[in-house]
């Protein structure tokens, strides 16, 4: 059975930090991009990073570029996402996710939440 659990949300202030953790199972981890998404209150999913099979390439939204950084650990079958300079704007719920080849809707866990106060 395909699992991914997030982790490591919480409320901090601006300009603090978080790490979010997301560790899968059931599938070969070492297989996939592993990306993450959020979404916020009253809006669409939206892209915030992902990184290749081995960990070599990384892309990230314009909005987070220079603030996060991703990473992987094939060998805990392990995804983290470093948040820093937070701002109320990355306020939302996270989520991990990968997608099967040929798959038209990726498959992500339940989410950590992630609270920013001004």
């Amino acid at each position: 059975q395909v699992q991914l659990v997030e982790s490591g949300g919480g409320s901090v202030h601006t300009g603090e930090s978080l790490t979010l953790s997301c560790v899968a199972s059931g599938f070969t981890f070492s297989h996939y991009t592993m990306t993450w998404h959020r979404q916020a209150p009253g809006k669409e999913r939206e892209f915030v990073a992902d990184i290749s099979r081995t960990g070599e390439t990384s892309n990230f939204a314009d909005s987070v570029k220079g603030r996060f950084a991703i990473s992987r650990d094939n060998t805990k079958n392990t995804v983290t996402l470093q948040m820093n300079n937070l701002k109320p704007e990355d306020t939302g719920v996270y989520y991990c996710s990968f997608r099967r080849v040929g798959a038209s809707i990726p498959i992500s866990g339940q989410g950590t939440q992630v609270f920013v106060s001004s």
